[in-house]
């Protein structure tokens, strides 16, 4: 079957001239990318023309008129006050009213361009609000569709079921461990992943970096007095190291961080090409059994097309060897929309995913990230239409509900495909911990390691700084010590208020 791209046109040119062009601009650009491929808006006057009238007093007025090849249409829309929240939410409806119009295309999300829908939700109904009151104010501020909003309750319940504290961990922290190698990187991947067989011979002066990181940053929390909620190892591939490696790094951890409360540990072990019974042997003398088998998709074809070396029944045999170890939390990972995917392959995964009965499975729907092998070559890589997409994701959903998984948390990306979501169910209290507390952003993420991202939580304020390692495991190695102290710092600046 031959598939084309979901968006109406490849390319789109719009141009708008406006007083607030500088501060608006990516705004409607995120608005127009959720209807086209790729969008360019220029500032000036040309053929597909956006003109704005803003009119803040009272209350505010947003007049949207835009011509789309040769069509004129002209939308307002108002809000009772006058922030800039009002004004960017007026004239995203707009925005949406028009294109939708003009497209046919109808975005379920709404206006919502942020990717913790959730986090929305929170917010309201920690406030008290019903679910009633919260899905009026979500339809009339950011038009998204009432499907959506029953999924977002259903999530924060999972959640708060889950967590019960959920709103009282600010003063704990979670810690993300990044380990950037993995055997191979797959066409849709931009996260540190460099394979292992290329950059063998860095592996043991990274971990001299990485253990760097962990000592002082354990050190820290006990000198502060910050319990641990989580530790997740990530990356990469974290499996895709030595088990002797992978042993020494575990038993750092172990013995330098206060491990009294920590709730959860999870091993990302993703790529089933790196699994073996002496990695599995490691992880159970940390009596560690929550990890991930990320098979993406069951059809030998796909996994050869976006550079997995593994088969399918490589998948199935490691699922089973790790189960015979053990491991009694197994995650595992689907994309939709992966390259010449039908709906045939999306059931054939479906139905050897029930076969496993992994406790969680997370559904992600395929994005076009910028760097990513996929988007420098799409020609190569051609995708099911938004439609054949929607109907995908709702294929899922369904085998969800008949198999007794609950959606426990979502998030959105930028040019994924149908302006949908990935989504992340379990089995009844299955829910990993360390998803949603990064996902509702209610506590710091220390992220430790080659790549790994902090996102720094003022526990009073609530304000949010992030702190980026280095990407590339030679420059993570030449600037380790500095880095550490750096993010110290950062950590210590943060908690003093506490």
């Amino acid at each position: 079957m031959l598939f084309v791209y979901f968006f109406v046109r490849d390319t789109m040119k719009f141009y708008f001239k406006h007083e607030q062009f500088e501060s608006i601009q990516l705004y409607i650009k995120n608005i127009i990318n959720l209807y086209y491929e790729e969008s360019y808006l220029f500032e000036g006057v040309g053929d597909n023309q956006i003109n704005l009238n803003i009119e803040q007093k009272d209350e505010t007025t947003v007049t949207t008129t835009m011509t789309i090849d040769g069509k004129t249409y002209t939308q307002s829309a108002k809000r009772n006050s006058v922030t800039k929240r009002d004004m960017k939410q007026a004239l995203g409806e707009t925005l949406i009213t028009i294109l939708t119009d003009h497209t046919g295309i109808v975005q379920s999300w709404g206006t919502l361009t942020g990717i913790r829908p959730t986090k929305l939700y929170h917010k309201y109904y920690r406030d008290g609000l019903t679910h009633e009151e919260i899905t009026k104010i979500l339809v009339r501020d950011y038009l998204i569709s009432p499907e959506k909003i029953d999924l977002m309750r259903d999530i924060v319940h999972t959640q708060l079921t889950a967590i019960p504290d959920l709103y009282q961990l600010e003063r704990e922290v979670s810690i993300y461990i990044g380990i950037p190698f993995c055997p191979t990187k797959c066409a849709y991947c931009t996260f540190p992943a460099y394979a292992i067989r290329v950059f063998k011979d860095q592996v043991p002066e990274f971990l001299v970096g990485l253990i760097h990181e962990i000592k002082h940053t354990a050190a820290w929390l006990k000198d502060n007095e910050i319990q641990v909620t989580s530790i997740y190892f990530g990356g990469g591939t974290p499996t895709s190291i030595e088990p002797k490696d992978l042993s020494l790094l575990l038993e750092t951890v172990y013995t330098s961080f206060d491990m009294t409360h920590v709730r959860e540990v999870t091993v990302e072990a993703g790529r089933p090409d790196t699994i073996d019974t002496e990695t599995l042997d490691v992880l159970n003398h940390y009596d560690i059994d929550r990890i991930s088998i990320n098979p993406q998709s069951f059809t030998d074809a796909t996994l050869k097309a976006i550079g997995r070396h593994h088969s399918v029944q490589e998948t199935i045999d490691k699922f089973h060897l790790s189960r015979a170890h053990n491991m009694n939390n197994i995650n595992m990972d689907l994309i939709i929309g992966l390259p010449n995917e039908t709906r045939v392959e999306v059931e054939n995964s479906l139905q050897e995913t029930k076969k496993l009965n992994p406790e969680s499975l997370t559904v992600h729907t395929l994005s076009f990230k910028t760097a990513s092998e996929m988007t420098r070559n799409k020609a190569k890589y051609p995708v099911a239409p938004r439609d054949e997409i929607i109907h995908m994701m709702n294929m899922t959903r369904q085998f969800a509900i008949e198999n007794d998984y609950i959606p426990y948390y979502l998030y959105r990306q930028k040019n994924i495909l149908g302006n949908l979501e990935n989504i992340g169910y379990s089995k009844q209290d299955e829910a990993s911990l360390y998803n949603i507390l990064i996902m509702e952003e209610v506590q710091s993420i220390i992220g430790l390691g080659c790549g790994a991202s902090s996102k720094l939580i003022d526990p009073v304020t609530g304000k949010i700084e992030n702190f980026l390692n280095p990407k590339d495991p030679k420059s993570y190695n030449n600037s380790y010590e500095s880095y550490t102290d750096k993010k110290i710092e950062k950590l210590t600046q943060c908690y003093t208020s506490i």
